[in-house]
């Protein structure tokens, strides 16, 4: 009888293959010039984002952006939402470009949940703080209190109203202008005159984009960025100042929502 012939398997006279997909390929590292990076900062600094959005929701959608009690709910809800959403696809897409992860960028080597405790274990001392700084700028500067009633009293006609703007806030006031100010204190430091020059001007600028509350308002508000900014730069974590501008924002609305239920 003859020997059967020997069949070598398939596979191992083959050397196996390793399927390579699209995601799996390096992402282009596109040089980060200082130029470049200016540009990165002013597109997400919040105002031409805005403008681009409100632009799109007059002309495009028909929303009328003022009803009789001044700026519309509606419209300055989906107005903020939309920016922020727009802001964090640019800043997430910036830094893919430059090949930088966004959580060494935002949450850095701390653990999360020390940083929210501790964000929010600083709100009582900002809250009285903020309040000691309005009351001593009425005193002292009377002049600086030119915007008599809160101009956002108005959102707070009713609990849902007043539901919708704590949601507002807290996702485009606490996330997206702390991932604003973190980006772009990172981008000073990187290429723009060193973060420190990056903290002054977004601080100053922080405080004048809040001066249709008041000037008082704007100087309280520019120290309080200027804080924030403080904490990102030394904790070298976005987490603490969301969650300390976040709960300031929400404990400013429940103090509007308790003096106008007690008519002051």
């Amino acid at each position: 009888m003859e020997d059967a012939p020997v069949v070598l398997p398939l596979a191992s006279a083959t050397a196996p293959v390793e399927a390579v997909s699209a995601s799996s390929l390096p992402m282009p590292i596109v040089r980060l010039s200082r130029w470049f990076a200016m540009l990165q900062a002013f597109l997400v600094c919040g105002i031409p984002t805005q403008l681009i959005v409100a632009a799109v929701l007059v002309l495009f959608v028909g929303m009328q952006p003022f009803d009789s009690d001044g700026i519309s709910l509606e419209f300055f809800a989906t107005l903020s939402l939309l920016d922020t959403a727009l802001v964090v696809l640019l800043i997430r897409a910036f830094l893919l470009l430059s090949g930088e992860e966004t959580r060494d960028v935002f949450i850095g080597p701390r653990p999360a949940k020390g940083e929210i405790l501790r964000g929010l274990a600083l709100l009582p001392v900002v809250f009285l703080s903020v309040t000691g700084i309005m009351l001593g700028l009425r005193y002292l500067f009377p002049g600086l209190h030119n915007v008599a009633e809160n101009q956002f009293a108005s959102f707070l006609r009713s609990p849902l109203e007043a539901a919708i703007f704590i949601v507002v806030v807290v996702l485009a006031g606490g996330i997206r202008e702390e991932v604003q100010r973190a980006f772009i204190l990172h981008r000073f430091e990187q290429r723009l005159g060193g973060v420190y020059w990056g903290l002054g001007i977004f601080s100053i600028a922080f405080g004048a984009l809040h001066i249709n509350q008041g000037l008082d308002a704007a100087v309280a508000v520019g120290m309080l960025g200027l804080l924030w900014g403080v904490l990102y730069i030394k904790r070298r974590s976005a987490v603490m100042a969301m969650v300390n501008h976040a709960t300031f924002d929400v404990a400013q609305i429940l103090q509007l929502v308790i003096a106008k239920s007690l008519g002051a």
